[in-house]
């Protein structure tokens, strides 16, 4: 099946006053995907997610929405589209199903059970009768995806979505997400600052900071550079490295700190490491055969960037 660009930012720019919110990003979401946008706070995700909704407009540079540009056009565009930007409004006192009915009236959807069958999806129908005020946070969180869902949109942006929840609520968001996305193809945008869970869900990340765009790839490419690597912990790092040069032909290390080194690409055995150390009178603290999981590439990649 042919994918298209539900997404297309060319050089978009917002600037506020004298401060540069983002910075000429150019980003691409393809129909299908679940896209992770990461960042620190400031870095840029909900000031995109507000110019892709219509919250916000860009000083410069061009954005795309289901493949149209005009204004108007992108207006009309934004109605197959379903948002969590900020926390949703809801009455506390009136029930789940009154709440739902008060929006589906007010955008003026047709179908009686309309709120039945997206509360179904999002596995609240049990839960119709309660007042708002007493549902737990991963309730609410899944009521507002009730709510984003309203008109069966082709295009989902999440902000935050997972923020304060426990692992249970984290888990019910997780499988709802996937399951939204593999049985009824619907597009996500998700910003998030926790990696790991972003992990099991996204198909391709963009990676901000301070408002500019360092990468954008899979998440097939991404784990093909997140590289098994063995860290090692000695008394004297300068000593260690520049035996691991001469010694075993290794340059492909990165020290850290508190004494620890990385060593990838791997091309000996673990013994042979720990007796560099042993053999010329260096201390070894400790040695462990880790991954760099998505957190880890991330702030390497920040620090590589403001090196």
């Amino acid at each position: 099946m042919n994918t298209y660009e539900v997404i297309r930012a060319s050089q978009l720019t917002k600037k506020y006053g004298g401060v540069c919110a983002l910075d000429h990003v150019d980003i691409t979401v393809k129909q299908g995907e679940i896209y992770g946008l990461v960042g620190n706070n400031g870095a840029g995700k909900t000031t995109f997610l507000k110019m892709i909704t219509g919250q916000s407009f860009p000083t410069s540079g061009e954005l795309s929405i289901l493949s149209k540009t005009e204004e108007s056009e992108k207006n009309k565009a934004r109605k197959r589209t379903g948002s969590i930007i900020e926390t949703p409004s809801f009455y506390p006192k009136l029930t789940v199903e009154k709440n739902m009915e008060y929006y589906r009236i007010q955008r003026g959807i047709p179908g009686k059970d309309t709120v039945d069958n997206i509360l179904t999806v999002v596995g609240l129908l049990d839960a119709k009768k309660k007042k708002f005020d007493t549902l737990s946070l991963g309730m609410k969180q899944r009521l507002g995806l009730a709510l984003a869902l309203m008109g069966e949109p082709e295009f989902l942006i999440l902000d935050e979505p997972i923020n304060g929840l426990d692992p249970t609520g984290i888990i019910e968001i997780r499988n709802l997400l996937l399951k939204l996305n593999r049985e009824k193809n619907i597009t996500i945008l998700i910003s998030s600052h926790i990696l790991t869970e972003l992990s099991n869900i996204a198909t391709t990340y963009g990676f901000l900071d301070k408002g500019i765009l360092i990468e954008q790839i899979t998440a097939e490419k991404l784990s093909e550079k997140c590289n098994t690597y063995l860290d090692i912990s000695v008394t004297d790092t300068k000593k260690y490295c520049a035996l691991l040069e001469t010694k075993l032909s290794c340059d492909n290390y990165k020290v850290m700190p508190e004494n620890h080194i990385r060593i990838f690409d791997i091309n000996k055995k673990m013994e042979d490491y720990s007796s560099l150390a042993v053999l010329n009178g260096i201390g070894l603290l400790s040695m462990e055969e880790k991954r760099i999981d998505l957190e880890n590439y991330y702030m390497n990649l920040i620090e590589s960037v403001n090196e």
